[in-house]
């Protein structure tokens, strides 16, 4: 039987580090990303206009390190791997933030594409990341997200490369799952998102294709940690990219429900 959520998080919090695609399948996995209080308006207010990469599922009060998605976790904790930035620079990735967690910082939850895999991958389609073991591969694109007061920053995609006669149908079952970033934001040729080369992601790691497969490519959640590097913020935390809060919370609870033709 799998890892129940909160087994993995309490192994988490015991040191183990691993990405979490493919772990507590029908469960949840959020993003994070934590700021001081003075900039939390200017983060939710980006995240408000910028909806597919950045969908809210929950956003906690100042200093709080809980969340109604999962009860009894600890975010300072209960995540495989952290990421700390100080001026918009990388300062650190570090399996604990308690030390660092402050009254002044505001949590904020997003829906994460990982959630919608477990639906996609019981209608049969492959995940090539989880067969091979490796971390999702995410690229920033070329398309600048709508700013907010102080925070700009270019959309980040996770990439799945799906059998070409999949592609409508892993499109499909994602796009009923808006608030884990819904439908893909493109299919095919990479150099469209200003992407370069596929074997060398921003984040994550490359993965190989099998014969006949097409990249897609879907908003993440990641691209708030782009914009903490292009809008220089003072101090945040995150998560490392591919390292979530599994939460308690069924992914089904994110299906929107197809209203009855008849």
């Amino acid at each position: 039987m799998p890892d129940s959520p909160t087994d993995l998080r309490s192994a988490f919090r015991s040191g183990r580090v691993t990405p979490t695609a493919g772990l507590a399948p029908g469960f949840a996995q959020t993003n994070l990303i934590a700021v001081p209080q003075d900039w939390a308006y200017d983060v939710l207010l980006f995240t408000q206009r910028n909806p597919k990469p950045c969908p809210v599922l929950d956003v906690g009060d100042a200093g709080s390190r809980t969340t109604m998605l999962a009860p009894g976790a600890d975010i300072a904790t209960d995540l495989p791997l952290y990421r700390v930035w100080k001026d918009g620079e990388l300062a650190d990735e570090t399996t604990d933030v308690s030390s660092l967690w402050r009254d002044d910082l505001v949590a904020f939850h997003i829906g994460c594409s990982f959630t919608f895999e477990h639906p996609v991958a019981a209608a049969g389609v492959p995940l090539r990341h989880v067969e091979q073991g490796s971390n999702v591969p995410m690229y920033v694109t070329d398309r600048e997200c709508r700013p907010a007061g102080r925070v700009s920053g270019p959309m980040v995609v996770s990439m799945r490369p799906v059998p070409e006669h999949q592609v409508a149908l892993a499109a499909a079952i994602s796009a009923r799952m808006p608030a884990v970033h819904g439908g893909p934001v493109h299919v095919g040729d990479p150099a469209e998102l200003g992407i370069a080369d596929l074997a060398a992601p921003d984040f994550g790691d490359p993965v190989n294709f099998e014969p006949g497969d097409v990249p897609m490519f879907w908003a993440c959640g990641v691209t708030p940690q782009a914009a903490v590097m292009a809008s220089r913020l003072p101090f945040a935390i995150t998560h490392a990219p591919g390292y979530m809060l599994i939460t308690d919370t069924p992914d089904s609870e994110y299906v929107l429900e197809v209203p009855d033709a008849r």
